[in-house]
């Protein structure tokens, strides 16, 4: 596939150059007569290699991160950079000279980007390319490049690149979802590609994120389709069990037979003795593993056991069912800070370690977890320490699934709230004003500060 001018859905670099596989001949631009040949796809290794880059905006800026990832020494020759590039030159990736291109500006270089909005300065760049010899992307003139870009994506340490191999059809948003399609099926397991080479056996912690399976990450899926175990929460995204193959051992973390352990203490044996028998396994839990996950407590009792152990963070609900209801835990002029507590242990608890009289002191938003069963006590404790009765209160059960529902309550009122609405667990509770915020309501602007 071949560079084209900057649109939507174009194909992005992976630090590969595709190189023509002849030229019959050229003229002064380096354009070739006959472009009936088919390209030769090869992988760049340009590591402290010169790269050129010519012109700052959106192609450079699309391109320069896979660039810099090559670990590349790259130039920018441009006189103007988007603020995304120039960042990038202000943390030292590049080198930019701030100024128009001119010849010589290729010399000693193995790979060039020529994407300036000046036609004049990149047909003389593709010119002085040809003559040096050194491949050279056209972001506005595929054929007169002697390299063009595939579309490439990642799945693990696998690059797939899809190139159209010749000038006729060329179609980069074609080329672009083929890449999707492949990619996608890699990562959730739906396009089969066995491992070769022996796996290390260990387990993997995985935050499954709220509860909708879309918003597990990539990297989590992935590992979740190449598992021989899976040990799964009730909060973990459930949907994503019925899509493993059917090879795949799940077992539900909830029926583990205790004996003479603890819940806990039983669940890190079953994946201690899964992993020591040579299986790659995944421990699913929902939101984040470090989040009142008890990753933590997983990890150390592995690596007591000498187990490898991959830590996934996952999307936590402390942040994202609150968005899925329409409340932002933070806002400009609202809140600057929200504080995230764990609620199943009561206020006058002695095994509690919340010190709720600072909680209530706290201007931003408070966001609970595991209290739909003690709001009421949580919800007095705040009032006795000097919280407004009147501070909303909004209770969103099952977040971000079909079955979600928000229930709104005040500090006031938002025990008997929750008993009379039937709220049950899992539910993501949210203190503060935010929760009077959404797209309606008029907006808040900050304090001006004091100079």
């Amino acid at each position: 596939m071949a560079e084209h001018a900057d649109h939507a859905g174009h194909p992005e670099s992976a630090g590969h150059a595709e190189s023509a596989e002849s030229v019959e001949s050229v003229d002064g631009t380096g354009r070739t007569e006959n472009a009936d040949h088919p390209a030769y796809p090869v992988g760049l290794r340009l590591h402290g290699r010169r790269t050129v880059v010519i012109g700052g905006g959106q192609v450079a800026q699309r391109r320069l991160p896979q660039l810099i990832a090559t670990g590349a020494d790259i130039t920018l020759v441009s006189p103007s950079a988007t603020p995304s590039v120039e960042a990038m030159a202000d943390a030292g990736e590049i080198r930019w000279e701030r100024r128009r291109y001119q010849d010589g500006d290729l010399a000693d270089t193995w790979y060039a980007l020529v994407a300036s909005s000046d036609t004049a300065a990149n047909d003389a760049a593709s010119a002085e390319a040809e003559r040096t010899r050194t491949w050279c992307v056209r972001a506005d003139d595929a054929e007169a490049a002697t390299a063009w870009t595939p579309a490439t994506g990642r799945s693990e340490n696998v690059t797939v690149a899809v190139l159209t191999t010749t000038s006729q059809g060329r179609d980069p948003r074609h080329s672009a979802a083929i890449r999707d399609a492949i990619v996608e099926g890699l990562r959730d397991g739906t396009l089969a590609a066995p491992h070769h080479r022996t796996r290390t056996p260990g387990v993997s912690l995985v935050g499954g994120g709220p509860g909708d399976p879309d918003l597990i990450t990539v990297r989590g899926r992935r590992l979740l389709a190449e598992a021989d175990v899976v040990i799964a929460d009730r909060l973990g995204p459930r949907d994503l069990l019925d899509e493993l193959p059917p090879h795949v051992e799940v077992i539900d973390a909830a029926k583990i037979p205790y004996g003479r352990f603890m819940a806990q203490e039983a669940i890190n044996q079953a994946l201690i003795e899964h992993a020591k028998a040579g299986k790659a396994v995944v421990r699913l839990k929902g939101g984040d593993p470090f989040v009142f996950g008890r990753g933590m407590e997983e990890a150390q009792a592995l690596a007591a056991e000498g187990i490898p152990c991959t830590v996934v963070p996952g999307i936590s609900s402390t942040i994202s069912v609150p968005g899925a209801a329409g409340i932002p835990v933070t806002h400009r002029g609202v809140a600057h800070e929200f504080t995230v507590v764990s609620g199943h242990v009561a206020p006058e608890d002695p095994r509690s370690l919340v010190d709720w009289a600072a909680i209530a002191r706290l201007r931003g938003t408070l966001v609970l977890l595991m209290a739909v069963d003690k709001i009421g006590a949580i919800a007095a404790t705040l009032v006795a320490h000097g919280k407004d009765p009147a501070t909303p209160v909004a209770l969103v059960q099952e977040g971000t699934t079909a079955a979600q529902r928000r229930v709104d309550a005040t500090l006031a009122d938002v025990g008997e709230r929750a008993v009379t609405e039937d709220v049950r667990p899992p539910a993501v509770i949210v203190i503060g004003d935010v929760v009077a915020v959404g797209p309606d309501s008029a907006p808040q602007l900050d304090a001006p500060s004091a100079d």
